[in-house]
């Protein structure tokens, strides 16, 4: 925004001309609108004091105290001693350097906060920004508080020279240290933000917000043009194209902003991993007798009913809080895979599910049916790693036809994304519940599914192939698909009775596309009691049961000695399972295919249900 009178700088001006679209705008409305232009939605640059007032909490800002740093370590000298381009900055801005560092709070959660001063040499990274921006994560560190870095930077400091450079490696460390110690980061892109802090300590927090506009890269598009002489697209670099190729968490306007970090800081603070408010319990059928005998021809049917709720559905039903993430950090982001933080019944969760889009075609072949491609995968397996770092519990929801068999997806490495989804579960050490909410569609299904407990939907399926793929190879004849479906033996009852699901989480009549409010509570109170039940659980007895839970699948035997007691006696890791959890492995429903009725009986007279509480 461009001044429009005489008054002294400094004070506000009556009024100011839009950098963007020429509007004139009057001073103190652009202030109230916190410098974003009421025309276009341009967001004017900001300092890192009017930063720091439209962030924290009014009165709770205490800057860090100044840290030591070497100063023209090169005696560098341009048409100008460097000296001399520093004492310039610091009497133009008030500011010691490009970087001013606090703690506060945010909507009343502590944060410590690093904010960057573009006016200073141009927000660039040297020495002294390296030491205040590793010293604001020291401090993060030493509270255990989340980290929240403001960026605005047009690349290193040339003039320190290579260890101006250092100052990557130096910030990317002190960001380790606060992964190592499970302590939220966030960074907040504002434009532009390049070179060394691109390529360091912005981009390497757990969340990536951008406001709108913001341009985010490690090289400017000048010299990308320069270097390879070709056009660059539209829009290319800014929030809202790095958005798209998944790169950024989300765009978020500036007016937002407080309302969307409070949410995330809440959910990520030490003080949210407490234990869950009283659940409510609903009934998880157990028993294969329990269900019905039925048509696993129609139940296929009912599990791709356009109207059956998808992931983002179900996370509006049942979680407070829920703020979705986006983006593999890799240059995609996979709209038939969803997920993000927020809160069941009080407890922070990390959910992640397919979304197929509903009824509407278009929105449905925007989501790709809930086909994940690689992306998909590998976004979800970073909200995972994040969900492990912060101590939340995984809930994962799934209803797809199986994985983007498409030869994008081959090239991306669908196989490989896959089969790194299943290491990962098996060595999550948070409390992962899985529910077959729809269709569980081969590998694509399982890349979500491997967990301590397993659930499945009275109408959902689950199988290794869809029935028209078997009847297609093994009856030469789509028409048999009836035929495979029912050989296949997919359905809910089925995969009870097979041990491949813990439970059946029942539906309202008619089926989930008939009442999403109804299935969202009936699913809610189901998983609810799961979780409540796993996060009892030391880390070391949930990967231990999780493993044993598949290991034993298909190989005939009865559980392995030393599965979890149900006496209360102490586990092998040293901790006592808590009174009335349901047990992962061996539990009623839970038999391995082939094993027999004797050895089913046998372990449901030693490993008795969570009865009274509503799960298995």
């Amino acid at each position: 925004m461009v001044q429009c009178d005489d008054r002294p700088a400094g004070r506000a001006p009556a009024w100011v001309r839009c950098e963007n679209c020429a509007a004139l705008v009057y001073g103190k409305r652009f202030d109230r609108s916190l410098r974003v232009c009421p025309e276009c939605g341009r967001h004017a640059h900001l300092t890192a004091h009017q930063r720091l007032d439209q962030l924290l909490d009014p009165g709770t800002a205490r800057q860090l105290d100044p840290v030591p740093a070497v100063h023209d370590p090169l005696a560098f000298t341009d048409t100008r001693p460097y000296r001399e381009r520093l004492a310039d900055a610091r009497a133009a801005t008030g500011l010691g350097e490009a970087v001013v560092c606090a703690r506060g709070r945010i909507q009343d959660q502590p944060v410590v906060v690093a904010v960057m001063d573009f006016r200073f040499l141009g927000g660039s990274l040297g020495c002294g920004v390296g030491a205040l921006i590793t010293e604001a994560a020291r401090t993060s560190l030493r509270q255990r508080t989340p980290l929240l870095l403001v960026t605005a930077s047009g690349g290193a400091r040339m003039q320190e020279g290579v260890l101006s450079l250092m100052q990557m490696a130096k910030t990317a460390q002190a960001l380790t240290e606060l992964d190592e110690a499970g302590v939220l980061t966030l960074s907040l892109i504002t434009d532009p933000t390049y070179g060394g802090v691109a390529a360091s300590f912005a981009t390497l927090t757990d969340v990536i917000l951008a406001e709108p506009g913001a341009r985010l890269g490690f090289a400017g598009p000048r010299v990308i043009e320069q270097t390879t002489h070709q056009q660059l697209p539209e829009g290319f670099q800014t929030a809202e194209f790095l958005l798209e190729h998944g790169m950024v968490d989300n765009v978020v306007p500036r007016s937002a902003l407080r309302a969307t970090l409070g949410r995330l800081l809440s959910l990520g603070s030490p003080a949210a991993r407490r234990a869950p408010a009283p659940s409510r319990r609903g009934r998880v059928l157990c028993e294969p007798g329990e269900l019905p005998e039925r048509d696993a021809w129609e139940a296929v049917r009912l599990a791709r009913h356009p109207d059956r709720p998808g992931a983002l559905h179900y996370a509006d039903l049942l979680l407070d809080d829920f703020h979705e993430l986006h983006g593999d950090r890799l240059g995609a982001d996979c709209a038939a895979v969803v997920g993000g933080p927020g809160r069941l019944n009080g407890l922070p969760v990390m959910l992640i599910g397919h979304h197929k889009g509903g009824p509407g075609l278009t929105e449905r072949r925007r989501r790709n049916f809930g086909m994940s491609t690689p992306a998909g995968y590998r976004k979800a397996a970073r909200l995972m790693r994040l969900a492990e770092k912060t101590g939340m519990p995984v809930i994962t929801l799934i209803d797809t036809p199986g994985a983007d068999p498409g030869p994008a997806s081959e090239e991306s490495g669908q196989a490989v994304a896959i089969a790194e989804n299943l290491r990962l579960m098996s060595r999550l050490r948070v409390p992962v519940v899985a529910v077959l909410t729809g269709e569980g569609g081969s590998g694509g299904a399982l890349a979500l599914a491997v967990a301590d407990r397993v659930l499945v939907s009275e109408n959902g399926v689950y199988s290794v192939i869809s029935p028209e793929g078997c009847a297609a190879i093994l009856w030469k004849r789509p028409e048999a698909a009836p035929a495979a479906a029912a050989a296949l033996r997919l359905d809910a009852r089925e995969l009870l009775r097979l041990g491949v699901v813990d439970g059946v989480v029942p539906e309202p009549p008619g089926g989930a596309h008939r009442d999403h409010a109804g299935a969202a509570a009936l699913l809610r109170d189901a998983v609810d009691a799961a979780v409540d039940d796993l996060v009892r659980r030391a880390p070391g007895r949930l990967l231990r049961d999780r493993r044993r839970r598949f290991q034993r699948f298909g190989d005939g035997a009865a559980p392995a000695e030393g599965a979890a007691p149900a006496d209360g006696t102490a586990d092998a890791d040293g901790t006592a399972p808590a009174l009335g959890t349901a047990p992962a492995a061996g539990a009623p429903g839970t038999a391995a295919a082939g094993q027999t009725a004797a050895a089913v009986e046998s372990d449901r007279a030693v490993l008795p249900t969570a009865t009274g509480r509503g799960t298995s």
